[in-house]
Protein backbone atom coordinates (compact mmCIF):
# COMPACT_ATOMS: atom_id res chain seq x y z
CA UNK A 1 0.00 0.00 0.00
CA UNK A 2 1.45 3.35 -1.07
CA UNK A 3 -0.04 6.66 0.10
CA UNK A 4 0.81 9.90 -1.70
CA UNK A 5 0.88 12.96 0.58
CA UNK A 6 0.69 16.63 -0.37
CA UNK A 7 3.60 17.75 1.82
CA UNK A 8 2.93 21.45 1.20
CA UNK A 9 -0.83 21.46 1.93
CA UNK A 10 -2.25 22.86 5.17
CA UNK A 11 -1.50 25.54 7.73
CA UNK A 12 1.26 23.53 9.39
CA UNK A 13 2.98 22.16 6.29
CA UNK A 14 5.46 20.80 5.65
CA UNK A 15 6.55 20.00 9.21
CA UNK A 16 3.27 18.50 10.45
CA UNK A 17 2.80 16.54 7.23
CA UNK A 18 6.30 15.08 7.36
CA UNK A 19 6.05 14.17 11.06
CA UNK A 20 2.59 12.64 10.62
CA UNK A 21 3.69 10.69 7.59
CA UNK A 22 6.67 9.22 9.40
CA UNK A 23 4.49 8.26 12.37
CA UNK A 24 1.96 6.58 10.09
CA UNK A 25 4.68 4.70 8.21
CA UNK A 26 6.18 3.44 11.46
CA UNK A 27 2.81 2.33 12.85
CA UNK A 28 0.99 0.86 9.86
CA UNK A 29 3.84 0.07 7.48
CA UNK A 30 2.36 1.84 4.46
CA UNK A 31 4.82 3.22 1.95
CA UNK A 32 4.70 7.02 1.80
CA UNK A 33 5.43 9.46 -1.02
CA UNK A 34 5.95 13.05 0.15
CA UNK A 35 5.29 15.43 -2.74
CA UNK A 36 6.55 18.99 -2.44
CA UNK A 37 9.63 21.17 -2.31
CA UNK A 38 12.35 18.66 -1.54
CA UNK A 39 14.60 21.13 0.25
CA UNK A 40 11.77 22.18 2.59
CA UNK A 41 10.78 18.57 3.25
CA UNK A 42 14.32 17.47 4.06
CA UNK A 43 14.68 20.41 6.46
CA UNK A 44 11.92 18.79 8.56
CA UNK A 45 13.75 15.47 8.86
CA UNK A 46 15.92 14.27 11.68
CA UNK A 47 18.25 11.79 10.06
CA UNK A 48 17.81 9.92 6.77
CA UNK A 49 14.50 8.92 5.20
CA UNK A 50 13.29 5.53 6.42
CA UNK A 51 13.02 2.74 3.88
CA UNK A 52 9.56 2.93 2.31
CA UNK A 53 9.37 6.74 2.42
CA UNK A 54 10.35 8.80 -0.61
CA UNK A 55 10.25 12.40 -1.78
CA UNK A 56 9.01 13.61 -5.16
CA UNK A 57 10.04 17.20 -5.83
CA UNK A 58 7.35 19.70 -6.80
CA UNK A 59 8.38 23.33 -6.96
CA UNK A 60 5.01 25.10 -6.70
CA UNK A 61 2.37 25.34 -3.97
CA UNK A 62 -1.38 25.86 -4.33
CA UNK A 63 -2.17 28.62 -1.85
CA UNK A 64 -5.51 29.14 -0.12
CA UNK A 65 -5.87 32.45 -1.99
CA UNK A 66 -5.58 30.78 -5.40
CA UNK A 67 -8.68 30.27 -7.52
CA UNK A 68 -9.72 26.68 -6.62
CA UNK A 69 -11.14 25.95 -10.07
CA UNK A 70 -7.94 26.74 -11.97
CA UNK A 71 -5.06 26.56 -9.46
CA UNK A 72 -4.13 22.96 -10.20
CA UNK A 73 -4.03 23.74 -13.94
CA UNK A 74 -2.01 26.96 -13.67
CA UNK A 75 0.44 25.45 -11.21
CA UNK A 76 1.27 22.24 -13.02
CA UNK A 77 4.31 21.60 -10.82
CA UNK A 78 2.45 22.09 -7.55
CA UNK A 79 2.48 19.37 -4.91
CA UNK A 80 -1.28 18.96 -5.38
CA UNK A 81 -1.18 18.61 -9.17
CA UNK A 82 1.86 16.34 -9.19
CA UNK A 83 0.41 14.13 -6.45
CA UNK A 84 -2.97 13.74 -8.14
CA UNK A 85 -1.27 12.98 -11.45
CA UNK A 86 0.75 10.26 -9.76
CA UNK A 87 -2.46 8.75 -8.36
CA UNK A 88 -4.09 8.93 -11.80
CA UNK A 89 -1.10 7.13 -13.32
CA UNK A 90 -1.19 4.32 -10.77
CA UNK A 91 1.92 5.39 -8.87
CA UNK A 92 0.10 5.20 -5.53
CA UNK A 93 -3.06 3.81 -3.95
CA UNK A 94 -4.47 7.01 -2.38
CA UNK A 95 -3.79 10.74 -2.17
CA UNK A 96 -4.11 12.88 0.97
CA UNK A 97 -3.97 16.68 1.21
CA UNK A 98 -4.70 19.26 3.91
CA UNK A 99 -4.62 22.03 1.30
CA UNK A 100 -7.41 23.91 -0.47
CA UNK A 101 -10.63 21.88 -0.50
CA UNK A 102 -11.85 23.50 -3.71
CA UNK A 103 -8.61 22.96 -5.60
CA UNK A 104 -8.37 19.38 -4.37
CA UNK A 105 -11.94 18.63 -5.47
CA UNK A 106 -11.42 20.29 -8.85
CA UNK A 107 -8.16 18.44 -9.39
CA UNK A 108 -9.60 15.10 -8.28
CA UNK A 109 -12.60 15.56 -10.58
CA UNK A 110 -10.69 16.66 -13.69
CA UNK A 111 -7.46 14.67 -13.28
CA UNK A 112 -8.39 11.48 -11.43
CA UNK A 113 -12.03 11.63 -12.66
CA UNK A 114 -15.30 10.58 -11.10
CA UNK A 115 -16.52 7.01 -11.29
CA UNK A 116 -18.35 6.72 -14.62
CA UNK A 117 -22.01 7.58 -14.02
CA UNK A 118 -21.48 9.49 -10.77
CA UNK A 119 -22.79 13.02 -11.28
CA UNK A 120 -20.92 14.75 -8.46
CA UNK A 121 -18.32 13.71 -5.91
CA UNK A 122 -19.34 14.27 -2.29
CA UNK A 123 -17.48 14.73 0.96
CA UNK A 124 -18.40 12.16 3.58
CA UNK A 125 -17.26 12.94 7.13
CA UNK A 126 -18.17 10.60 9.97
CA UNK A 127 -19.94 12.34 12.86
CA UNK A 128 -20.16 11.11 16.45
CA UNK A 129 -23.69 10.35 17.62
CA UNK A 130 -25.27 9.31 20.91
CA UNK A 131 -25.25 5.68 19.77
CA UNK A 132 -22.06 5.53 17.73
CA UNK A 133 -21.31 7.17 14.37
CA UNK A 134 -23.10 8.42 11.27
CA UNK A 135 -21.84 9.36 7.82
CA UNK A 136 -22.87 12.80 6.52
CA UNK A 137 -23.03 12.99 2.72
CA UNK A 138 -22.53 15.71 1.43
CA UNK A 139 -20.90 18.24 3.78
CA UNK A 140 -19.94 21.02 1.41
CA UNK A 141 -18.69 19.88 -1.98
CA UNK A 142 -22.02 20.61 -3.71
CA UNK A 143 -24.07 23.59 -2.55
CA UNK A 144 -26.58 23.26 -5.41
CA UNK A 145 -27.98 19.78 -5.86
CA UNK A 146 -30.57 17.88 -7.87
CA UNK A 147 -32.64 14.94 -6.59
CA UNK A 148 -30.39 12.60 -8.57
CA UNK A 149 -27.29 13.93 -6.82
CA UNK A 150 -28.89 13.26 -3.43
CA UNK A 151 -29.99 9.79 -4.51
CA UNK A 152 -26.39 9.04 -5.44
CA UNK A 153 -25.14 10.50 -2.15
CA UNK A 154 -27.44 8.03 -0.38
CA UNK A 155 -25.89 5.09 -2.23
CA UNK A 156 -22.34 6.38 -1.71
CA UNK A 157 -23.03 6.73 2.01
CA UNK A 158 -24.69 3.32 2.15
CA UNK A 159 -21.66 1.57 0.66
CA UNK A 160 -19.30 3.52 2.94
CA UNK A 161 -21.27 2.56 6.05
CA UNK A 162 -21.26 -1.08 5.02
CA UNK A 163 -17.58 -1.28 4.11
CA UNK A 164 -15.90 1.06 6.60
CA UNK A 165 -18.33 1.33 9.51
CA UNK A 166 -19.37 -2.33 9.59
CA UNK A 167 -23.11 -1.63 9.37
CA UNK A 168 -24.79 -4.47 7.49
CA UNK A 169 -28.01 -2.60 6.64
CA UNK A 170 -27.38 1.13 7.14
CA UNK A 171 -30.36 3.32 8.03
CA UNK A 172 -30.46 6.10 5.44
CA UNK A 173 -32.18 9.35 6.45
CA UNK A 174 -32.80 12.51 4.43
CA UNK A 175 -31.83 15.63 6.39
CA UNK A 176 -34.89 17.87 6.55
CA UNK A 177 -36.73 20.40 8.73
CA UNK A 178 -39.27 17.80 9.84
CA UNK A 179 -39.87 14.06 9.83
CA UNK A 180 -43.10 14.12 7.81
CA UNK A 181 -42.84 13.40 4.03
CA UNK A 182 -44.59 16.69 3.28
CA UNK A 183 -41.91 18.80 5.00
CA UNK A 184 -39.20 20.71 3.20
CA UNK A 185 -38.78 22.23 -0.25
CA UNK A 186 -39.15 20.80 -3.76
CA UNK A 187 -35.66 19.29 -3.70
CA UNK A 188 -36.46 17.36 -0.52
CA UNK A 189 -39.89 16.24 -1.85
CA UNK A 190 -38.47 14.89 -5.10
CA UNK A 191 -35.51 13.27 -3.38
CA UNK A 192 -37.81 11.65 -0.83
CA UNK A 193 -39.75 10.00 -3.67
CA UNK A 194 -36.56 8.59 -5.22
CA UNK A 195 -35.26 7.28 -1.89
CA UNK A 196 -38.64 5.81 -1.03
CA UNK A 197 -38.65 3.93 -4.34
CA UNK A 198 -35.13 2.62 -3.67
CA UNK A 199 -36.37 1.50 -0.25
CA UNK A 200 -39.35 -0.36 -1.71
CA UNK A 201 -37.03 -2.14 -4.14
CA UNK A 202 -34.82 -3.22 -1.23
CA UNK A 203 -31.76 -1.35 -2.52
CA UNK A 204 -31.57 1.05 0.43
CA UNK A 205 -32.85 0.95 4.00
CA UNK A 206 -34.51 4.37 3.72
CA UNK A 207 -36.09 5.46 7.01
CA UNK A 208 -37.51 8.79 5.80
CA UNK A 209 -36.74 12.37 6.74
CA UNK A 210 -34.57 13.03 9.75
CA UNK A 211 -34.04 16.26 11.66
CA UNK A 212 -30.58 17.35 12.75
CA UNK A 213 -31.19 16.73 16.46
CA UNK A 214 -32.49 13.20 15.80
CA UNK A 215 -29.55 12.48 13.51
CA UNK A 216 -27.05 13.38 16.23
CA UNK A 217 -28.92 11.20 18.72
CA UNK A 218 -28.21 8.22 16.48
CA UNK A 219 -31.39 8.12 14.39
CA UNK A 220 -29.58 7.18 11.18
CA UNK A 221 -26.32 5.65 9.98
CA UNK A 222 -26.23 7.75 6.79
CA UNK A 223 -27.42 11.38 6.71
CA UNK A 224 -28.16 12.53 3.16
CA UNK A 225 -27.87 16.27 2.55
CA UNK A 226 -27.04 18.85 -0.08
CA UNK A 227 -23.66 20.43 0.57
CA UNK A 228 -25.18 23.69 1.81
CA UNK A 229 -27.29 22.27 4.63
CA UNK A 230 -24.78 19.50 5.30
CA UNK A 231 -22.00 22.01 5.84
CA UNK A 232 -24.17 24.00 8.24
CA UNK A 233 -24.83 20.81 10.22
CA UNK A 234 -21.14 19.91 10.28
CA UNK A 235 -19.98 23.38 11.37
CA UNK A 236 -22.71 23.50 14.02
CA UNK A 237 -21.51 20.18 15.45
CA UNK A 238 -17.90 21.41 15.47
CA UNK A 239 -18.86 24.68 17.14
CA UNK A 240 -21.07 23.00 19.71
CA UNK A 241 -18.27 20.60 20.56
CA UNK A 242 -15.80 23.44 21.13
CA UNK A 243 -18.36 25.31 23.24
CA UNK A 244 -19.13 22.22 25.33
CA UNK A 245 -15.49 21.37 25.97
CA UNK A 246 -14.64 24.99 26.76
CA UNK A 247 -17.48 25.35 29.25
CA UNK A 248 -16.59 22.04 30.89
CA UNK A 249 -12.99 23.18 31.28
CA UNK A 250 -14.07 26.47 32.87
CA UNK A 251 -16.44 24.65 35.22
CA UNK A 252 -13.79 22.23 36.39
CA UNK A 253 -11.25 25.00 36.98
CA UNK A 254 -13.67 27.26 38.86
CA UNK A 255 -12.83 26.03 42.36
CA UNK A 256 -10.62 23.67 44.32
CA UNK A 257 -13.56 21.32 44.80
CA UNK A 258 -14.32 21.17 41.08
CA UNK A 259 -10.61 20.61 40.30
CA UNK A 260 -10.65 17.56 42.57
CA UNK A 261 -13.75 16.36 40.77
CA UNK A 262 -11.98 16.82 37.44
CA UNK A 263 -9.20 14.51 38.58
CA UNK A 264 -11.75 11.82 39.36
CA UNK A 265 -13.33 11.96 35.90
CA UNK A 266 -10.15 12.76 33.95
CA UNK A 267 -10.17 9.54 31.93
CA UNK A 268 -13.85 9.90 31.03
CA UNK A 269 -13.33 13.51 30.00
CA UNK A 270 -10.47 12.38 27.80
CA UNK A 271 -12.79 9.93 26.03
CA UNK A 272 -15.32 12.71 25.41
CA UNK A 273 -12.64 15.04 24.05
CA UNK A 274 -11.33 12.29 21.77
CA UNK A 275 -14.85 11.63 20.47
CA UNK A 276 -15.28 15.29 19.46
CA UNK A 277 -11.74 15.86 18.16
CA UNK A 278 -11.57 16.13 14.33
CA UNK A 279 -7.88 15.17 14.48
CA UNK A 280 -8.95 11.66 15.50
CA UNK A 281 -10.78 11.25 12.19
CA UNK A 282 -7.87 12.62 10.20
CA UNK A 283 -9.25 12.67 6.68
CA UNK A 284 -12.54 12.79 4.80
CA UNK A 285 -12.85 10.99 1.45
CA UNK A 286 -14.26 12.44 -1.74
CA UNK A 287 -16.87 9.77 -2.38
CA UNK A 288 -17.47 9.05 -6.05
CA UNK A 289 -13.92 9.72 -7.29
CA UNK A 290 -12.48 6.76 -9.22
CA UNK A 291 -9.47 6.46 -6.89
CA UNK A 292 -9.10 7.32 -3.19
CA UNK A 293 -8.64 11.05 -2.54
CA UNK A 294 -8.92 12.29 1.05
CA UNK A 295 -9.06 15.80 2.47
CA UNK A 296 -7.44 16.46 5.84
CA UNK A 297 -8.37 19.53 7.89
CA UNK A 298 -6.44 22.66 6.94
CA UNK A 299 -5.14 23.05 10.49
CA UNK A 300 -4.04 19.40 10.76
CA UNK A 301 -1.19 18.65 13.12
CA UNK A 302 1.05 15.58 12.91
CA UNK A 303 -1.52 13.40 14.70
CA UNK A 304 -4.24 14.40 12.27
CA UNK A 305 -2.01 13.64 9.27
CA UNK A 306 -1.08 10.27 10.77
CA UNK A 307 -4.75 9.41 11.20
CA UNK A 308 -5.52 10.67 7.68
CA UNK A 309 -3.00 8.17 6.33
CA UNK A 310 -4.69 5.42 8.36
CA UNK A 311 -8.08 6.42 6.87
CA UNK A 312 -6.58 6.45 3.38
CA UNK A 313 -5.28 2.90 3.81
CA UNK A 314 -8.66 1.72 5.09
CA UNK A 315 -10.52 3.45 2.27
CA UNK A 316 -8.20 2.08 -0.42
CA UNK A 317 -8.62 -1.46 0.94
CA UNK A 318 -12.38 -1.25 1.53
CA UNK A 319 -13.74 -2.10 -1.91
CA UNK A 320 -16.24 0.78 -1.87
CA UNK A 321 -15.20 2.06 -5.31
CA UNK A 322 -15.89 -1.37 -6.81
CA UNK A 323 -19.29 -1.40 -5.05
CA UNK A 324 -20.25 1.91 -6.65
CA UNK A 325 -19.07 0.78 -10.08
CA UNK A 326 -21.12 -2.42 -9.77
CA UNK A 327 -24.32 -0.58 -8.80
CA UNK A 328 -24.10 2.60 -10.88
CA UNK A 329 -27.09 1.63 -13.07
CA UNK A 330 -29.52 1.83 -10.14
CA UNK A 331 -27.99 5.11 -9.00
CA UNK A 332 -29.21 6.97 -12.07
CA UNK A 333 -32.52 8.70 -12.65
CA UNK A 334 -34.29 7.87 -15.90
CA UNK A 335 -34.87 10.94 -18.06
CA UNK A 336 -38.33 11.10 -19.67
CA UNK A 337 -38.58 12.24 -23.25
Amino acid sequence: MKIILDAMGGDNAPLAVVQGALEAHAQCGADIVLVGREEDIRACLIGPLPEGVEIVNATEVVEMCDDPATAFKRKKDSSLTVGLTMLKNGEGDAFVSAGSTGALLAGATLLVKRIRGVRRAAMGPVLPTATGRALLCDCGANADCTPEYLLQFAYLGNFYAQRLMGVEKPRVGLLNIGAEPSKGDTLRHETYALLEEAGREGRLNFIGNIEANTALLGGADVIVADGYSGNILLKTVEGAAKLLLGEMKKAFLSSTKSKLGALLVKDSLGDVKKLLDPSEVGGTPFLGISKPVLKAHGSSDARAIRNAVFRAVEYAQSGIIADVEAHIDVMKVEKNG
